[in-house]
């Protein structure tokens, strides 16, 4: 019986923050009203999170979000979180796609990002490609004083036989988040061997939820009461995701 529940029993998180979430309603290809904004914001609470950083993408010609958009979109939800009494904490940031556009704001300097706290910023790849200028990139953002984190690396695929590229960009400052569901096997088996890869090898900085629809948020609340959980939060207690709180 006492297996039985350690097995099948709800569980929460090792953690509290949560730091790539797209729950800001209508503004990217996560949540799309502010109903289900709360239903997602209710998932992450039961987990035992207490601070969510949002993080909408900005991506070239598809979600060219701004800080006045994203924060439209916060003022909409923080709106509905009073009157649901919601009371986990919520900011927001974004998640970058280096792109044409990204090259943009990086020639408009540092005030053209919404940074994490201490100055993290979330990065992403195109799923397609690398850019080839990727390292030019992270170093132009070290260099205006942006510690890169990218987001969800075990997920470019073309990195898969090359774990030499993991090694180099780790090795040369840039930090990684990779995805729960990643380590879940939501995303498929190539993604999951990644994934522990990474953990394995201590190249995992912080870890998130990615979280865009209920149904990621079954699937994380599922996988949370497994032994395989147990095991990833026994390899990455030391993770650096509540160094951002700032509740």
């Amino acid at each position: 019986m006492k297996w039985f529940y350690k097995e099948k029993a709800p569980s929460t998180l090792f953690y509290n923050t949560d730091l790539h979430a797209h729950v800001l309603p209508g503004i990217d290809d996560g949540s799309q009203n502010p109903e289900s904004s709360i239903a997602l914001l209710k998932a992450l609470q039961s987990w035992g999170i207490k601070q969510i950083f949002a993080t909408p993408h900005v991506i070239a010609d598809t979600y060219e979000n701004t800080k006045e958009s994203i924060n439209a979109a916060y003022n909409i939800l923080e709106e509905r979180m009073l009157q649901e009494g919601i009371e986990i904490k919520i900011r927001y940031s974004a998640e970058y796609r280096m792109d044409e556009h990204f090259r943009d704001l990086l020639k408009e300097g540092e005030s053209a990002f919404i940074p994490l706290p201490g100055q993290r910023l979330l990065v992403e790849n195109s799923f397609m490609q690398a850019p080839i200028d990727l390292d030019e990139m992270l170093f132009q953002l070290m260099l205006k004083g942006f510690q890169p984190v990218l987001a969800h690396p075990e997920r470019y695929r073309y990195y898969h036989a090359h774990k030499e590229i993991y090694r180099h960009l780790h090795n040369n400052g840039c930090h990684f988040q990779v995805n729960l569901l990643s380590l879940a096997g939501y995303y498929g088996k190539e993604i999951k061997e990644i994934a522990w890869w990474l953990c394995k090898n201590e190249m995992i900085e912080f870890l998130g939820s990615d979280l865009h629809n209920l149904d990621q948020a079954r699937a994380i609340g599922e996988w949370l009461a497994t032994k395989e959980y147990h095991k990833a939060a026994e390899m990455l207690a030391t993770i650096q995701n509540d160094q951002l709180a700032t509740y």
